[in-house]
């Protein structure tokens, strides 16, 4: 008489197969496509992520902006405190990467992502494409918004090419970050955190008042984090005046976090799928 042996029930994943590159880039499109149709659907969050910099910026130059040194760089303040405000649009857009990454992994979106065959970060890699391209639509409404108040960008083809680039670093950079934390919390409510991080941090650099009014121990953190060369690159770009090594040191601390966060976030997607 055979005897029956009986196993525990095993989830099986499914095989990772190596995909044609095309193949890979039409998922990387698909799920950009969902996180897009995502994002444009939630008018709330959209609405927020194009008013809140813009009526900050408002209150910086008509209320806060006659009574805030601009230090030795003699701007007027609306021309000193412009990029602070597309840091703050940009950054802030970008960190709420982090929620929508939580609400997949929490809400059992994310099961039905492990029976496709599709590599893990490319789920990732379509919400920092999404994010991307919403970001740089409200980085523009931002601007737009800011010659409405009084400012006159000088920039040349060149400089508006470097601003571009730096702000689409600085959006990837942040995302990447976003959604690696978005791999990383329990709770949707929890990422949330990640987002008013971001709205902070540029207070604490040169983007919206000169490092030499802060207290000499602020001063410190904010001549070492990548904030105060990026606002001082913007800034130096925008009025077509000398950057220096600025925007090289802002290059390579946005780099620096995408080569760090990226494969972090497939990493972690990884784990969290295969669990």
């Amino acid at each position: 008489m055979t005897a029956t042996v009986f196993t525990p029930d095993r989830t099986i994943a499914p095989p990772q197969v190596r995909r044609p590159f095309t193949h890979t880039l039409s998922d990387i499109i698909h799920f950009s496509h969902r996180g897009l149709r995502h994002q444009f659907r939630s008018i709330d969050a959209l609405l927020l992520g194009i008013l809140l910099p813009v009526i900050i910026m408002l209150v910086f130059v008509y209320i806060f902006g006659g009574a805030l040194s601009t230090g030795s760089s003699g701007l007027e303040y609306v021309d000193f405190v412009v990029p602070g405000v597309i840091l703050l649009a940009a950054g802030y857009g970008a960190a709420n990467t982090a929620l929508s990454v939580a609400n997949d992994m929490t809400s059992g979106m994310v099961d039905r992502f492990r029976s496709l065959p599709v590599a893990g970060w490319t789920v990732p890699a379509g919400h920092v494409v999404a994010s991307t391209v919403k970001n740089l639509l409200t980085t523009a409404i931002t601007i737009v918004a800011a010659i409405a108040v009084g400012f006159r960008p000088v920039a040349g083809v060149s400089e508006w090419l470097g601003i571009i680039g730096l702000v689409l670093l600085y959006i990837m950079a942040i995302t990447w970050l976003g959604a690696a934390v978005g791999m990383v919390v329990t709770s949707v409510e929890s990422a949330s955190a990640f987002s008013f991080f971001m709205l902070f941090l540029p207070y604490l650099s040169n983007a919206f008042v000169p490092v030499e009014t802060m207290p000499d121990w602020l001063q410190a953190f904010a001549q070492h984090q990548p904030m105060t060369p990026l606002a001082d690159a913007l800034r130096a770009l925008l009025i077509d005046s000398p950057v220096g090594n600025q925007g090289w040191i802002a290059a390579a601390w946005l780099v620096a976090i995408i080569a760090l966060a990226m494969p972090l976030s497939a990493l972690l997607f990884r784990r969290r799928t295969q669990r």
